[in-house]
């Protein structure tokens, strides 16, 4: 592989509920040693649940590690062992209240990859509708949901609320769908 660190030795500083972070030493391409500070993630899911009228489907929650609000397309942690789709319909599920049986593997997306290896991988759910007795959100999850507009998510991403790259992304796809 092009310009590939050898791992020589890593160091467990934390490991958490959701996260653990290491110290590895490295080779580097030209043989010096160099470390490297990474957080292992187990991966997520990113769904962009698309309404009949086309309006977008999105979540407000808090954010602690900024401090603020943020409002984001529903997202989940994947749990060990999980298929992929199956965590997103539950997430889709336990943060919208929405179901559905079109659910389309779109891409996945690194993060941080400078010094974490979390994995998001997107979906788009068409033909969504509203369950009976959906799944509860996590007991440690407060969020309100939403639909709107292309534009009122354009509007959104230029008031700093939308600003995570996933929901960015899918702000994105759905300009592009728009176009056609």
């Amino acid at each position: 592989m092009k310009f590939e660190e050898k791992t020589i030795a890593t160091e467990p500083i934390f490991s958490g509920r959701v996260i653990q972070v290491q110290v590895d030493t490295v080779t580097l391409p030209d043989g010096e040693q160099a470390k490297r500070e990474i957080v292992k993630h187990p991966g997520a899911v990113g769904i962009i649940p698309i309404t009949a009228d086309g309006k977008l489907i999105v979540v407000e929650q808090y954010r602690k590690a900024l401090n603020r609000s943020i409002v984001e397309i529903p997202a989940g942690k994947i749990e060990p062992g999980e298929d992929l789709t199956v965590c997103a319909l539950r997430e889709l599920e336990e943060e919208t209240g929405y179901g559905t049986q079109n659910v389309t593997y779109l891409q996945e997306v690194v993060t941080s990859p400078g010094f974490c290896d979390e994995v998001v991988h997107i979906f788009v759910a068409r033909d969504i509708f509203k369950l009976d007795n959906p799944a509860a959100l996590d007991d440690d999850e407060f969020v309100e949901m939403s639909a709107i507009t292309l534009e009122e998510a354009q509007n959104l991403m230029a008031q700093g609320a939308i600003c995570d790259a996933k929901t960015i992304i899918a702000v994105m796809w759905l300009y592009n769908q728009q176009r056609k």
